[in-house]
């Protein structure tokens, strides 16, 4: 079976209700409700059909104290239909939403851009002295802080490209530098303060902005002796064949390098469809495997049997097998030395003949191919992979 052990940027284990993060735990997938938060059986509704999809974390707006109140019979409501999933409240500006929701779910997501007043230095005469910007931001983070460790809920410092503060933006303009100097600003905040309970997130709708972050605050973060879990995700990246891809280049590009401990797929689509998208990365990733990986020939001249007919049979026969790997090849001249890491494989052979190997062994050569398909299932059997 395929190993998830590839390489990934180790980080500490941090805690999110009933379902941790980071360390050798899966990369988590999340998605975000787009209901109106006071109307707790359509957000309930919709986080139901999230969880059933594989949703692992349910995020939710609450941009007015009204619905952070809403917060409780929610999580209330889905405890008593039996989803124990953690909660995520997702707040910009207001301070005392954040500190109310802490005391209710299970994690709590705030922009360092929009969490303080964009002038914030500009009430003092010290307007360009960092230690002073530095005070008032752990003045204004630290009841957040304390009611977080009352309640064990995390944490997620969220910096999205073009939401950065005003002193940032002077110092070092609206750059992956920026972004990730406002995330370790806030880091440094709560590590003087003993709060460890630490997501963070470099969001973008620009992938190369967003991939450049990411990667520049996991070596930040190296450097510093830090190792927080970090959140992915290409914001605004639209619906259907684009959104996805763009999801795939951002976030998989990142996980390819081992950074990531979860994941949204953001798109303008109902949010029970991010969450196939997301694992079908993680899967190309090769960072957590949750079906069958098909290798599969595009096809040319030399394929001499129904190739797409052939996929199409082996794919509903045998999807079910978790981190196996099948290869479906159009011909003998490529096929055996680029499946190489595949389990099984099925080759072309000749004129509507097939050869059936296990691994790089060739078990069993020119079946015929109306019989090939259920002669790999059997050979699958017999070999002790089927489940």
């Amino acid at each position: 079976m395929i190993s998830e052990n590839t390489y990934r940027y180790k980080t500490r284990v941090i805690n999110v209700g009933n379902l941790p993060m980071g360390g050798d735990n899966p990369v988590r997938v999340q998605s975000m409700t787009n209901t109106d938060t006071l109307d707790t059986k359509s957000t309930v509704l919709q986080a139901i059909r999230m969880i059933e999809a594989g949703c692992e974390y349910v995020r939710i707006a609450v941009p007015w104290m009204k619905e952070t109140e809403n917060l409780r019979e929610i999580k209330k409501e889905l405890i008593r239909q039996g989803y124990h999933t953690p909660i995520i409240a997702d707040v910009h500006f207001n301070a005392r939403i954040a500190e109310v929701a802490a005391g209710i779910v299970e994690k709590v997501r705030i922009n360092p851009g929009n969490y303080l007043p964009p002038r914030v230095t500009r009430q003092t005469s010290h307007e360009n002295d960092p230690g002073i910007a530095m005070e008032l931001m752990a003045d204004r983070l630290s009841p957040l802080l304390k009611i977080c460790k009352e309640h064990g809920t995390a944490l997620r410092i969220g910096v999205n490209h073009g939401s950065l503060s005003e002193r940032i933006m002077e110092k070092y303009g609206d750059t992956p530098l920026g972004m990730v100097e406002s995330a370790l600003e806030f880091a440094e905040i709560c590590e003087g303060q003993s709060f460890h309970n630490l997501v963070f997130s470099m969001k973008a709708s620009n992938i190369r902005m967003m991939i450049a972050a990411n990667r520049l605050l996991a070596e930040r973060m190296q450097q510093a002796g830090m190792n927080y879990p970090i959140h992915l995700g290409v914001t605004e990246a639209g619906s259907g064949n684009d959104g996805r891809i763009k999801s795939a280049i951002g976030i998989g590009s990142l996980l390819a390098d081992g950074i990531g401990d979860t994941i949204r797929v953001s798109l303008t689509e109902d949010p029970e469809f991010e969450i196939p998208a997301a694992y079908s990365i993680l899967q190309a990733s090769g960072v957590r495997i949750t079906k069958t990986e098909f290798i599969a020939c595009p096809s040319c001249g030399r394929t001499q049997y129904n190739i797409q007919a052939a996929l199409h049979d082996i794919q509903e026969k045998t999807s079910h097998l978790k981190g196996l790997k099948i290869a479906v090849m159009g011909c003998v001249v490529n096929g055996p030395g680029e499946m190489a890491d595949a389990h099984y494989g099925f080759v072309g052979a000749g004129s509507g003949k097939i050869h059936l190997y296990k691994g790089q062994k060739l078990i069993t050569k020119n079946v015929d191919e109306a019989l090939a398909v259920e002669a790999l299932v059997d050979l699958i059997k017999s070999s002790g992979d089927w489940v």
